[in-house]
């Protein structure tokens, strides 16, 4: 890890546009309480060697709002340079810009979240488009690596006669799960839904994105979520799940199984990969090390 000799902090107050408010929770059962919130604690570092200045989009920080409420954060880089961090006026997930100059440069945001309970209901049913809301309706189209209009006929095929709502989108994540190797490697920048389709392998945005894709082909709005999750293997990355839009709220589906999506802390959502990258470079640059680590807080009094 890059040691900071020089350090801006970050604005002391959270970059909002609302409060958090917590998701509505369904109980497991009769007179059940849904189970209690967690905190989980960020600590992510990203280093950078530049051949010259550059400018950076990053979407690192923590989402402040639905499930989740940002408790305590900073923001340090090295060098000291100015940055600004502004919100998504409709998702207020939160974008960090800034330029850096030549040479080595680290960024470094730690956080503490709490993330309310995530209790789906498993019965819940797919919306008919014209009862969607406006603000959800560019979530069934195809995108640039979500070809709903190419995989249409394969989804009908492999999932038309699945009962629609929460079950069909169930099976389609399964379906991912048993069919698609998780391969490092397999796959670029540029891969898409069908790409991965067709070579069977990928890793999990790939796996995100066949997700959406199915389900927008089957007229299920749906979007690709990145965050920060535990896994074992392979090394600390971020990363990408899918949501679909059922019973008029959105709930997570992870192909991959490598982590519990009740787990992720959320950073953004959207059509697909090009609209959640962590960090999006306006010129040449080698990444010198990533390591987005996240660790559930345990501590007395949390949760």
């Amino acid at each position: 890890m890059t040691t900071a000799t020089r350090k801006r902090p970050a604005p002391s107050h959270i970059e909002v546009a609302e409060p958090a408010k917590p998701r509505r929770q369904r109980a497991t059962g009769p007179g059940a309480a849904p189970p209690p919130s967690r905190r989980f604690r960020i600590d992510c570092t990203l280093g950078y060697q530049l051949q010259q200045p550059t400018s950076f989009l990053f979407q690192i920080h923590a989402q402040h709002g639905r499930d989740q409420q940002v408790l305590a954060e900073a923001l340090t880089l090295d060098p000291m340079i100015d940055s600004h961090v502004y919100p998504d006026p409709l998702e207020h997930h939160r974008f960090l810009r800034l330029q850096a100059p030549a040479g080595n440069f680290t960024v470094h945001y730690a956080a503490t979240v709490q993330v309310a309970p995530r209790v789906w209901n498993t019965s819940a049913p797919e919306v008919p488009v014209n009862e969607l809301p406006d603000c959800v309706l560019h979530h069934l189209m195809a995108t640039r690596y979500c070809e709903s209009d190419l995989l249409g006929n394969a989804a009908f095929k492999m999932f038309g006669q699945h009962p629609p709502g929460y079950q069909r989108v169930q099976a389609i994540s399964d379906w991912i799960h048993d069919n698609i190797d998780y391969r490092p490697g397999s796959s670029t920048a540029t891969t898409t839904a069908a790409d991965v389709f067709r070579s069977r392998a990928g890793v999990c945005r790939d796996f995100a994105h066949l997700g959406v894709t199915f389900c927008r082909a089957l007229n299920i709005p749906a979007r690709l979520v990145v965050g920060y999750a535990k896994f074992e293997e392979p090394p600390p990355d971020f990363h990408a799940v899918f949501e679909a839009y059922l019973g008029g709220e959105w709930m997570m589906f992870d192909p991959t199984r490598m982590s519990p999506v009740e787990d992720l802390v959320r950073i953004a959502a959207g059509r697909d990969a090009k609209d959640v990258a962590f960090s999006t470079i306006f010129g040449p640059v080698q990444m010198l090390n990533m390591a987005p680590l996240i660790e559930e807080d345990r501590a007395p009094g949390a949760g």
